[in-house]
């Protein structure tokens, strides 16, 4: 029983961990199934949850004054999601978390998360190497987002995500890059006939 899960812990720790402690994290989190285009948190509501992608994909997005969409993180299976910024400073949120798959997840609360992370060692150690990932990984693309081109950003995207290019829709994609569907569109073709 969560298998995938267990194996996001051990690839991030860089080890096994026991039993003992996997089932006590395990009793920490309750699975969800959610249907597509499913609202797991909202902009300006707070966010009570860390989700875990056993099966589908979700997405984070801000909305802007004109309505439109700003993708700001995927996540498919083995992979987490949540507005860490309503999550941990019990404000209201930033972003919203869609699912665009049926999914099944599996839900940690704050309560739970701090048990989980003050009982065992290796999952506070798990949680703390998954945000500092995190948070490195926005710092890159931050910075390539004001230095790259479209084009190498893309491709870089593309090279370290190839799962994501299969089954997110290609206007979101365009989003998280800061580029139109239509640049996008342009760029893909233009790689294509190279």
């Amino acid at each position: 029983m969560y298998s995938i899960l267990r194996d996001n812990i051990e690839k991030t720790l860089g080890h096994p961990i026991s039993d003992t402690v996997f089932h006590s994290f395990t009793e920490c989190v309750f699975p969800k199934s959610f249907e597509k285009k499913t609202l797991l948190a909202e902009e300006g509501k707070y966010c009570r949850y860390v989700y875990f992608v056993e099966e589908g994909s979700c997405y984070s997005y801000l909305t802007d004054d004109k309505g439109e969409k700003h993708a700001i993180q995927f996540s498919l299976e083995g992979y987490w999601i949540s507005d860490l910024y309503s999550f941990f400073s019990d404000r209201k949120g930033i972003y919203n978390i869609e699912t665009l798959e049926n999914s099944r997840l599996l839900l940690l609360n704050k309560e739970n998360f701090q048990k989980a992370c003050d009982l065992c060692p290796e999952i506070d150690r798990f949680f703390r190497l998954l945000i500092q990932n995190a948070f490195v990984s926005l710092q890159y693309r931050l910075a390539k987002t004001n230095s790259e081109d479209a084009e190498a950003r893309y491709l870089e995207f593309s090279q370290q995500y190839p799962q994501f290019n299969q089954r997110i829709p290609q206007y979101l994609i365009a989003s998280y890059l800061g580029i139109k569907p239509q640049s996008l569109s342009r760029i893909r073709k233009e790689i294509a006939g190279k």
